[in-house]
């Protein structure tokens, strides 16, 4: 019984470690903030409140990115 899961668990985290990083930028931070804003609306909203929070959050980081790869600040 052992031997399987150990095997499982060890294919895992291979395929983890051969995965590309992923591009989280500005996820982080809005994930804490919707997640703290979600918190205070009720209960059960501080999850959905993260997963909005960290779409916006990439969301914006992506669109700074942009306009400073166009030379706007």
């Amino acid at each position: 019984m052992f031997r399987p899961l150990a095997l499982a668990a060890a294919a895992l985290s291979m395929s983890f470690a051969a995965a590309p990083p992923a591009d989280a930028k500005g996820c982080i931070k809005g994930a804490i903030v919707g997640g703290v804003a979600g918190h205070y609306v009720g209960r059960g909203h501080a999850l959905a409140g993260a997963a909005a929070g960290c779409i916006a959050g990439h969301h914006l980081a992506k669109k700074r990115a942009q306009a400073r790869a166009a030379g706007h600040r």
